[in-house]
Order: C-alpha cells, then structure tokens, then sequence
C-alpha cells in the first residue's frame, strides 16, 4: 500500500509543534504582560475629575494635613472622601468666583455630592482597611506615593494582589513611626541620619504603635527631656515654623538604627504585626 504522508511530513509534524508551543508561551507572556499593564492597572493615568484638585497645591503649598480631608483614615476602613462642606470651609471665603470651582458651589446649593472618579479601586472582593495599616506603621506614601508633588492624583502604584503581598511577605521595609505617618518626605535611616527608638507602656485603648517613641537626636546628649517626632495628638510647640516637637521621658531606653531594615524588624516587633505566613494567609484580603 502507497504511504499517504511522503516521509518529509514528520519534519513538517516536528515544526508544527513546536512552532504551535511557540506560540501559547508568547501567548502567555503577551497576557501577563498585558495584565500588568497601566492600561489594566491604571497606574500613572490621571481621570478628569468633575474639579482639578490639586494635591500639591493644598498639602506642600497650602500645608493641609490628610486627616483635615480624609478625617476616617485612623479609624474605618475607608480614608473616606471629604463632603463640600470641607471644601467650602475655605473657598466660601477665597476664590469665591473661580469658574473651576462652580461644581463645587453648586453642590453646596443643591446638596448633591460631586461625582468624583475613584484613583485607588480595590476590587469589590477585596477588604482592605486603612485603620489597621496606619495604626499598625504604614506611611501613606508606601501606597499612594508623594501625594504632595502631585498637583494631579494618579495611582502609582499597580494595588495588584503581587503588589501587596510583596509588602505582607517583608512589612519591616515599609514601617516608621507612627509620628511620621503622614510626612511625605521621610526618608529611611541611614549611617548619615540615625533615628533612635524606646518603648514606653501601652496606653488602654491606644493602639500599641504609638507605645513606640523615636527621635532624630541622639537623646545620650540632652538633659532631663529629649524633643522628639510628633506623635498623633499631641501639641504643637516652638517657634512659629518650627517643626512640631513632643516631650518624651529621657530615662527611657533608646536605640539606635541606621537602616530600615533594623528599624523596620524593632518595630515589627514591637507593633506585634502578624508573621508573614499569617499576613499571607487568604482571608487576611478575602473575607
């Protein structure tokens, strides 16, 4: 019986398969890239908002704390988005007339809140708590970046579940001090710019965080009493301008860190944050 196939079909067999193999692996890789992409992730894209609010005008310039607009941050899961009222505790004074600012009159007159376009949008399967990644040592610039040199919101960072994790699996390289939360501009300790840390008692219904007192001096130096970072609360004091200062026991015992990971491990401890294996675990974000 004649062969159907000339012999010259088993090379044209081989080079099929693997021509075909080729192709789901690029296939693959195509679509992984593509998933990570700004155009899924929206990262670095900046929505047109029914009122261009400028981050840096009204934090670098204007010098506003988060909390005066995110005033939930410590205490819901929700930063929440700050009512017109807020908005109009200012601008019902200053630049009354601005036409950039007729939506947010006309929603003071009518009372219906401005539609603004969610940046940061965590899938709805997804719980995620601003509380507990505050109170527990998280800046908002390890999410949201240097909100104050934006003068218009945008995501940079992706939010994808890798992206978090990679925080759940080492949080010692994102964690500071709670007094340095919302500064825009900390920066690690290094050999140049040492930062030293004691523990004080834990305070009944305070989160243990703030049992954490650190300083920028070395406090072997002072007297009785060593300024040190403000911690959440506490009373502005110096000369007008100068940086806001708390006073701290000296007795207490400091120690000194010249790298976030040092830094980061002390206060891993005593935040008494999870273990990665637990912070990895499913039901942490899904619930």
């Amino acid at each position: 019986m004649a062969q159907i196939f000339d012999r010259s079909s088993n090379a044209l067999a081989r080079a099929s398969l693997v021509l075909t193999g080729l192709i789901v692996i690029a296939l693959g890789v195509t679509l992984d890239q593509l998933q990570r992409s700004p155009w899924v992730t929206r990262q670095g894209q900046r929505p047109e908002q029914p009122v261009p609010f400028s981050h840096k005008h009204h934090v670098t310039g204007l010098g506003l704390q988060c909390q005066y607009c995110h005033t939930s941050v410590e205490k819901s899961s929700y930063a929440g988005i700050p009512p017109t009222k807020t908005c109009m505790n200012c601008h019902a004074q200053i630049w009354t007339n601005a036409a950039l600012l007729q939506p947010v009159r006309d929603s003071w007159a009518t009372g219906e809140s401005l539609p603004w376009i969610k940046v940061h949008d965590l899938p709805d399967y997804v719980y995620f708590s601003h509380e507990i990644h505050v109170n527990k040592g998280l800046g908002c610039a390890s999410c949201h970046g240097r909100v104050d040199q934006m003068p218009l919101m945008y995501a940079q960072n992706t939010l994808q579940m890798e992206w978090c994790l990679n925080c759940h699996r080492n949080p010692a390289k994102n964690l500071r001090p709670t007094s340095q939360l919302y500064n825009m501009a900390w920066e690690s300790p290094a050999s140049d710019r040492p930062v030293w840390c004691a523990t004080s008692d834990v305070k009944e219904g305070t989160p243990t965080a703030q049992s954490v007192n650190c300083v920028t001096k070395d406090p072997s130096g002072e007297g009785p009493q060593v300024a040190a970072l403000q911690m959440p609360g506490s009373p502005t004091t110096g000369k007008a301008g100068a940086a806001p200062v708390s006073e701290v026991p000296a007795a207490l015992h400091y120690e000194k860190f010249t790298s976030q990971d040092q830094l980061g491990h002390f206060l891993l401890k005593q935040y008494h944050i999870r273990t990665p294996n637990e912070l990895s675990s499913c039901e942490v974000c899904h619930r």
